[in-house]
C-alpha cells in the first residue's frame, strides 16, 4: 500500500458550527516520508498515534520500510491537505488515461516541505523573495529526486528554473473567492470593525478599498483547516479563501457567501494546478500533454504576462483574470492597488483567444497600470 494512497492521507475536513465559536474543531493532520508501504500493522499505528491539542487534532507517525518500489512517475508536492488533494486528482486523471500507472506503486507521491510551510510566523510580504512555495519542489525535480511537480499556479513564479517546463495545466476550478464568517452572511453585514483574516495584499487591499471601516490581520497563515480553526477559536471575525481549494477538498460547507468578480478580483492563475518537468524528460512531458487543458492555460498565460510586467511580488497588490467570453473570445481584467487599499488601478482587454494575442494583451495591460500608477504607487 503507498502512503500517499493510503485513507490516512486523505483530506479531512473541518466543520464550523455558525454562532458558536467555542464548539472544537476537528481534524487530523498525517506527518510521512518515503516511498511505499507493503504492510503497516495496526499495532504499529497505535505506538505512533499520540493526542494533539485542545483542538482536537490528532497526529499520526508511520515508519517507513527501507526496502522501496520502482515508481514509473514520482509526483512532488507541498504537505498540506489541499496540496496532497491535487496531486491526488493528478494522479486519478494518469490513471483515467494511461492503464499501465493502475498498478500498484506505478504512480508515488513526495512529499516536500517549502520555505513557505517552514516560516509560519510572519506575513509572506516580510519573509520576501519568490518561490516560497515552489523552491524546494523544483530543486528536488531539477536533481532527480522526482518525475513531475503539481502546483498551485497562483504560488509559481513568473519566470521558472532552467532545466524545468511546465507544459500542464488542469482544468481550472472556481476562480472566486469565498467569505466565511460565523456570524455574517458578507463583507458588508460585518460591523465596523471587524477584523478579516488574510495573509493576502491583493485581498486586503480590496477590503479596505470597498470597507474602509474594516481591520484587516495580515499574519493570518497556514495551510484551509488552520485558518478555519483560528477563525472558530476567535482570532478574527471572519476570513477570505479560495473557493478552488474549498471545492478541492469538498468544504463547502463552510462558506457563508461567495464574492463576485466585481467585488475581489482573482490572484492571477487563482484556481490552477499546473505540473512540471525537466526539460529532456520527453516521457514525462508526453504523459503532461494528455491532461494539458488549453484553454486553461492561455488563461494563465495571459494572466501571468501581466504579472510578470508588473514584476509582481508577495508585497505588490496585483489581480488579473482571463476567461473566453461567450463569442470565443479572451476578455482579460487588471488590478493594481496600494497596499493600503486608497488607490485601486483597474483595466481590462478584449481579443482572440490565441497565445500570442492574449500574452500581448496581459503584456499591454501591465504596461498600462505602471504608467498610471507611477513610481512609489506599491509603497516599496
Amino acid at each position: 500500500m503507498d502512503i500517499a494512497s493510503s485513507s490516512l492521507c486523505q483530506p479531512h475536513k473541518i466543520s464550523l458550527t455558525r454562532c458558536q465559536p467555542s464548539s472544537p474543531v476537528n481534524s487530523c493532520s498525517l506527518t510521512f516520508i518515503g516511498f511505499s508501504l507493503p504492510q503497516i500493522s495496526a499495532p504499529s499505528l497505535a505506538k505512533c498515534r499520540r493526542k494533539g491539542t485542545s483542538l482536537g487534532f490528532v497526529r499520526a507517525c508511520v515508519a517507513v520500510e527501507q526496502k522501496t518500489r520502482t515508481a514509473i512517475i514520482r509526483i512532488g508536492t507541498r504537505g498540506s491537505p489541499l496540496a496532497l488533494a491535487q496531486a491526488y486528482e493528478t494522479r486519478a486523471k494518469l490513471q483515467a488515461i494511461h492503464p499501465e500507472l493502475t498498478e500498484d506503486g506505478a504512480i508515488h507521491i513526495e512529499i516536500i516541505k517549502t520555505t513557505g510551510d517552514k516560516i509560519l510566523s510572519q506575513p509572506l510580504a516580510d519573509i520576501g523573495g519568490k518561490g516560497l512555495f515552489t523552491k524546494e519542489i523544483d530543486e528536488a525535480l531539477i536533481n532527480g529526486h522526482i518525475d513531475i511537480a503539481v502546483h498551485s499556479m497562483k504560488d509559481v513564479p513568473t519566470y521558472l528554473p532552467e532545466k524545468t517546463v511546465l507544459p500542464c495545466n488542469l482544468v481550472r476550478e472556481d476562480v472566486r473567492d469565498a467569505f466565511i464568517c460565523l456570524t455574517a452572511a458578507s463583507l458588508a453585514d460585518l460591523p465596523a470593525g471587524s477584523v478579516v483574516g488574510t495573509a493576502s495584499l491583493r485581498r486586503k487591499s480590496q477590503i479596505l478599498h470597498k470597507y474602509p471601516s474594516l481591520a484587516v490581520e495580515e499574519n493570518f497563515r497556514g495551510n484551509v483547516q488552520t485558518r478555519l480553526s483560528k477563525l472558530q477559536g476567535g482570532k478574527v471575525h471572519a476570513t477570505l479563501l479560495a473557493l478552488a481549494g474549498l471545492k478541492r477538498l469538498s468544504m463547502t460547507e463552510n462558506v457563508a457567501s461567495v464574492l463576485s468578480l466585481d467585488e475581489m478580483l482573482p490572484a492571477v492563475a487563482q484556481g490552477a494546478i499546473g505540473i512540471a518537468c525537466r526539460t529532456d524528460d520527453d516521457k514525462m512531458a508526453n504523459y503532461l500533454a494528455s491532461l494539458n487543458h488549453e484553454e486553461t492555460r492561455l488563461a494563465v498565460a495571459c494572466e501571468r504576462a501581466f504579472l510578470e510586467t508588473l514584476d509582481g511580488s508577495c508585497r505588490t497588490p496585483i489581480a488579473g483574470y482571463a476567461a473566453k467570453d461567450e463569442e470565443g473570445n479572451c476578455f482579460f481584467r487588471g488590478l493594481v492597488a496600494s497596499p493600503d487599499g486608497t488607490r485601486v488601478l483597474e483595466t481590462s482587454r478584449k481579443g482572440p483567444y490565441v497565445f500570442e494575442d492574449m500574452v500581448k494583451m496581459g503584456k499591454d495591460a501591465g504596461q498600462e497600470l505602471l504608467s498610471r500608477a507611477g513610481p512609489g504607487f506599491f509603497g516599496n
